[in-house]
């Protein structure tokens, strides 16, 4: 479904990603774990077409979406929730949410609506509220609807546990869980790195912009360096 070859991206001098290749089947939980600053938002970013790679490809189901347009590669099915949820403080949650059907046709938003309050039913009891009041897990949970209602094929979540108290994370987990079963794929970068282990099918651990080890998750989570690394082992 999504395959990254070779990609090389820079912030001025600083060289951000290295030569990072990875791919993600459909129907995978695949994750994306390391320290802070090892170039996991990067290279997120440089997927979605926010940021550009020097080198390489990117392709999404087939097509070459490297030099793509961010609002285009959404078109195509490969949406993002950005670290740090960015929500539309000013606006309400019911507001947030039509913002993430932009590219589709209005007839079914209603229908979408409704996926996304049951999946998230704080959201439901919220509708009318501005987002800016909300608390943190419930903007986390709004960040994720809204990119629900595009129909993402691939969803792509930054961080999604940041600052979250231990049980809504395990809840969205939980939710991230469920969207997969119901028909999305899902490319997870994580700090939480045994939360994101204990989901994922595949693995993929990166250092200062190197992807230094990938393969199933469950073996990665037994594997000693990664324990002591990132797993408190």
């Amino acid at each position: 479904m999504l395959k990254v070859n070779d990609i090389n991206v820079f912030y001025g001098a600083i060289h951000a990603v290295k030569q990072v290749s990875l791919e993600v089947t459909e129907g995978e939980i695949v994750t994306l774990i390391g320290a802070n600053g090892a170039g996991k938002s990067t290279t997120l970013q440089t997927i979605s077409g926010l940021l550009r790679s020097r080198t390489g490809s990117i392709s999404f189901m087939d097509a070459n979406i490297g030099a793509m347009a961010p609002h285009k590669i959404v078109e195509r099915g490969l949406a993002q929730v950005p670290e740090g949820r960015r929500v539309f403080l000013r606006m309400t949650v019911r507001e947030n949410l039509e913002m993430g059907a932009y590219t589709q046709k209005s007839n079914g938003i209603s229908a979408d609506l409704e996926r996304a309050f049951t999946l998230f039913p704080r959201l439901k009891e919220r509708h009318k509220q501005i987002a800016g009041t909300l608390s943190g897990g419930e903007q986390q949970m709004l960040a994720m609807g809204r990119a629900l209602m595009s129909h993402p094929k691939l969803l792509m979540l930054d961080e999604p546990s940041m600052g979250l108290a231990p049980i809504l994370v395990e809840q969205i987990f939980s939710t991230i869980v469920e969207m997969n079963r119901d028909g999305t794929t899902i490319l997870l970068v994580e700090q939480n790195a045994q939360m994101a282990l204990s989901v994922a099918s595949r693995a993929y651990v990166l250092e200062t912009g190197n992807i230094v080890m990938q393969g199933d998750a469950h073996e990665l989570a037994g594997n000693e360096e990664v324990k002591k690394a990132y797993l408190g082992g």
